[in-house]
Formats: C-alpha cells, structure tokens, sequence
C-alpha cells in the first residue's frame, strides 16, 4: 500500500517523511475497522517506529486499557504533527488521564509535547460530550501562558485549542472572546497572532449563528 508520491506531497504540509510510507488516513480507518480494537497489536505497531502504523495503533487501541506510562512513552515518541494529532484525538483524549495530560504537557518544553497538552484541550470539546464548561475553562490560562511561544506547531495548537474551545456553547464562546482579548494586550507578535486569528472565527456569523441556534 505504500505510495512514495504520497510521502513527498506530505512532507510539503510538514508531515516528517521519515518511517513514512504514504498511506492515507482513510484507507488506515479501514484497517482499524477490520482489525477492531486489540490493545497488545497497538504496542507492537507503535514500537514499529512505523509513520503509519503508529497512527493505526491509535485507531485500534482501547482506551481503557491505556495507562500514564504508555501515554508517556508515546508522547516522547512523537517527531510529526499529524501522528501527534491523531493519536491526540482518536485515543488519548478518551483515557481517564486526559485532562490531567492536557495541563501537564502544555506546560513541557519539548514542542510536540507541549503540541499534544494543547492538541488535547482542542479535541476535548469535541468529544467529551458530558464535560463540564469548567473543566474548559481551566485551559484558558494555559492557553495565555504560553501564546508567546512562537514555535509553528505550538502557536498553531495554542489557537486550535482556543477556538475549539469557543465554539462548544455561548458561555464558553464568551469566555475564550475574553480570553482572546487579554492575549492581545501581550507585547508578543506570536500572540497576537493566536489571538486576532482566534477572535475572527470565534466572533464570526457563522459560529455566533450556529451557537445561538
């Protein structure tokens, strides 16, 4: 299934091309689909070192057999945004450690560390159906805390998370307009960035008219 023309048309987007072979995410979700949820293969693809078989690993894995060491070792495993991402929001947003991670992480040094703290506090709101708005909320001053770190893969996670957040309910959106508002009066170009690009979305007819409805 490996597709060479696919790993170069990746690596433009950023995506590491290393261990890459250049299969796509939908022809991988019809794997998972195939294979079910089987934690023990899960270990085995990740330790592959494989692109893509690291990404399946997250679709197949059971995410109430995940522990905080498995967490850890993936997480400092992590070399490509999309890998971060997918393993983010298909597994470990789903574990009984989410939250806690979220916080700790998005105050590590390591970039896609601190990417997958925040990848989490985007893909929460989406998810988890039955949060609280306060559980939310408790992201926001992580979320000003670090929107001066001017390193593409967190800014760009630092803004996801605050948009997605803003656009769970009405309380919320308010909430992350204010949020977004403080981070302008920060003498930093990187948040300025997060926070005007933030606050385009979250302002937007489009969002407000969906919310109100």
């Amino acid at each position: 299934m490996a597709n060479p023309a696919n790993v170069a048309g990746m690596a433009r987007f950023g995506i590491n091309p290393e261990n890459t072979l250049g299969i796509s995410i939908p022809e991988l979700r019809s794997m998972a689909k195939e294979i079910g949820k089987d934690h023990a293969l899960a270990q085995e693809l990740w330790t592959s070192g494989i692109h893509e078989a690291r990404i399946l690993a997250a679709f197949i894995d059971d995410p109430k057999k995940v522990t905080e060491v498995q967490m850890e070792w993936w997480v400092a495993d992590f070399d490509s945004w999309d890998v971060c991402d997918q393993v983010c929001g298909n597994l470990f947003d789903r574990t009984l450690f989410a939250y806690p991670k979220a916080h700790e992480w998005s105050s590590r040094d390591e970039e896609f560390v601190k990417r997958a703290g925040f990848a989490l506090m985007a893909w929460l709101p989406v998810h988890d159906k039955k949060a609280r708005d306060e559980q939310f909320e408790l992201f926001f001053s992580a979320i000003i805390r670090q929107s001066t770190d001017g390193r593409n893969y967190v800014k760009k996670a630092v803004n996801w998370a605050l948009r997605n957040i803003g656009k769970r309910n009405r309380s919320l959106n308010r909430r992350a307009i204010e949020t977004a508002e403080e981070i302008t009066r920060i003498d930093s170009r990187t948040a300025h960035w997060i926070a005007s690009d933030a606050l385009k979305e979250l302002t937007s007819p489009a969002v407000q008219n969906r919310l109100k409805n």
